[in-house]
């Protein structure tokens, strides 16, 4: 692996966490609608940043899974697994749409999954589409939902919350866990290697493309054989459809290779080296988007019924200030200080 490499995902890291804030500051401001540019450009986030993160964390798992190493890697997963499974319901009690309580349980199926066979893997991503077509169709999507407040009833039940993980939270492992398990699949590739970026790039755009158009070409045909079928086409990640999968994971691909490609540019342009620490402290940033970011919207009273303008505005500022922590953090430890608890704790 060479420095640009790692760089280079620290760098897509960044970016997806980015992604991340203007999506769930979107969500507590209380902005709506999609009109006009930054409107689009919110719009094309949801749901797409979250994913492009798991693809990452996947990366990553893949990575430290070396052959010969695999068992410690799933030992030391395991024992993290439970870390950030007790970190995410905490922030559950903060924040509803915390994505660390299954990111836990993403990893436990990956560790498992690691010593398959990337054919396997894919096969793995295409049957948890297909699983989650047919699970929609027979069960209560909207179980436990109130839509107008996104808040969900029956999370803390035995049976509200296996069915808020595995099927109809805001980032359910039946198809979720398709993104970890394409990250697996990606770290068993050249990434160093320009042909290999160039074809990410290339391939995930043709990806999402593919998906939008399959998805305005079905809807059609589906609503025309009962209205409710077409939800089935739908790209967006509430319900996470099949065509939602895809142009996710085109979506990661693109990121990750214009983000490998454009590494070496930034590092010479003296940038590269100013955002890359946050990469490497996207865990720690997570929750202090939460905590402090949040937490200083609502002291300030910019909850709810805010333009998306102010959105953007309000999480452009907290990620500068986020990645100029990182850097100052960085000069003195080499890791965050959630990360060093994790490792502390967990290996």
């Amino acid at each position: 692996m060479t420095p640009h490499r790692l760089d280079g995902l620290d760098l897509a890291r960044f970016v997806a966490f980015v992604g991340m804030v203007i999506v769930n500051f979107k969500i507590v401001m209380g902005a709506t609608g999609s009109a006009g540019l930054l409107g689009g450009l919110t719009q094309m986030l949801e749901g797409k940043a979250a994913a492009s993160f798991v693809v990452l964390a996947g990366i990553g798992l893949g990575l430290s899974g070396a052959p010969g190493s695999q068992a410690q890697t799933v030992s030391v997963t395991l024992k993290r697994a439970l870390f950030l499974l007790a970190l995410g319901l905490l922030n559950t009690l903060v924040f509803d749409a915390d994505i660390l309580h299954y990111y836990a349980v993403y990893f436990l199926f990956g560790a498992l999954l690691l010593p398959l066979a990337s054919g396997w893997l894919v096969a793995g991503i295409v049957g948890l589409g297909g699983a989650f077509v047919a699970m929609i169709l027979t069960l209560d999507y909207d179980a436990g939902w109130h839509w107008a407040s996104y808040s969900y009833t029956g999370f803390w039940t035995p049976a509200g919350f296996v069915r808020n993980l595995f099927f109809n939270g805001w980032h359910p492992v039946v198809p979720w866990l398709g993104f970890l398990l394409f990250g697996i699949v990606l770290s068993r590739q050249t990434l160093s290697n320009r042909a290999t970026q160039h074809r990410l790039i290339l391939l995930g755009a043709l990806a999402v493309a593919a998906a939008k158009a399959a998805s305005a070409l079905l809807a059609g045909q589906l609503a025309r054989i009962d209205p409710a079928l077409a939800i089935l086409a739908t790209t967006s990640p509430v319900p996470p459809m099949p065509l939602y999968l895809l142009a996710g994971i085109g979506g990661a691909a693109m990121l990750i290779g214009l983000c490998l490609r454009g590494a070496p540019w930034l590092a010479r342009a003296g940038v590269l080296g100013l955002v890359t620490p946050a990469g490497r402290q996207t865990l720690t940033l997570y929750i202090a988007h939460i905590l402090l970011g949040m937490g200083t919207l609502e002291a300030l009273g910019l909850l709810g019924k805010q333009t998306i303008t102010a959105v953007v505005a309000a999480a452009g500022l907290f990620c500068a200030l986020a990645a100029l922590y990182a850097w100052l953090w960085s000069r003195a430890f080499r890791r965050g200080p959630v990360e060093a608890l994790m490792r502390r704790l967990a290996g």
